[in-house]
């Protein structure tokens, strides 16, 4: 799962990204509304933001309602000092999912953020399942037919974002950036990389190839007008 992060205090910020990495998420940080604005209006694959509302430029509830207009479905949690009830009033007002005041606890933070995933994803349990493959983000647990499946992390969250969204067709660059973030160098084949070994570790017909596209995992049968 990629998060985008608007948060400017830097120590923060990079607490909560090594805070969130042993949970599989690809946390990219921006520290002030425009610029983050401008990445979620140019269609980058974020499947959740954690925002602040104090930024410069562009402060989080404006950033938030140009984000609504805009038809933007992307679920907000907003992480903030200010916490008297007509802040947060605003806030939800403004198309906030959840809200959460500082100081907080991380582990509340990393339950409000699985909570905020599921809900916008349609998930009524936090395991993803298809044709035997079972994956518990909670537990950062794979199984298949039952047998545990030992996957590095990003593998795991290769599988995540295909499992969270079957029936889509992923580009390599989306994927790169699903997995990896802005900040790391990355080789080129890293991708067809990954999904060969997730191919060999559970089965192969497990995602498919689109030539000249990306990959895509198919609908089960079962998920089909889910």
């Amino acid at each position: 799962m990629r998060i985008l992060l608007v948060e400017d205090d830097p120590s923060l910020a990079s607490g909560i990204r090594l805070a969130l990495k042993p949970e599989h998420y690809t946390v990219d940080i921006l520290d002030d509304g425009i610029s983050a604005l401008h990445a979620l209006q140019d269609e980058e694959p974020f499947d959740a933001v954690i925002l602040d509302l104090g930024l410069p430029r562009l402060d989080g509830v404006g950033l938030l309602e140009r984000l609504r207009r805009s038809g933007s479905r992307v679920p907000v949690l907003v992480l903030t000092a200010r916490d008297g009830i007509e802040d947060r009033i605003q806030g939800l007002d403004a198309g906030a999912d959840d809200y959460l005041t500082k100081p907080f606890e991380v582990a509340e933070l990393k339950a409000r953020l699985r909570a905020l995933l599921r809900r916008s994803q349609g998930h009524v349990t936090s395991e993803l399942r298809h044709r035997g493959v079972v994956l518990d983000p909670g537990n950062r647990l794979v199984t298949y037919l039952g047998e545990p499946v030992t996957l590095s992390r990003r593998e795991f969250t290769l599988l995540q974002e295909f499992l969270s969204h079957p029936g889509h067709a992923f580009t390599r660059d989306t994927l790169t950036r699903l997995v990896y973030g802005w900040d790391e160098d990355v080789e080129s084949n890293a991708i067809e990389v990954h999904v060969h070994h997730l191919r060999r570790k559970l089965f192969p017909e497990l995602i498919r190839t689109l030539r000249g596209i990306g990959y895509i995992m198919d609908k089960a049968p079962t998920d089909e007008g889910a």
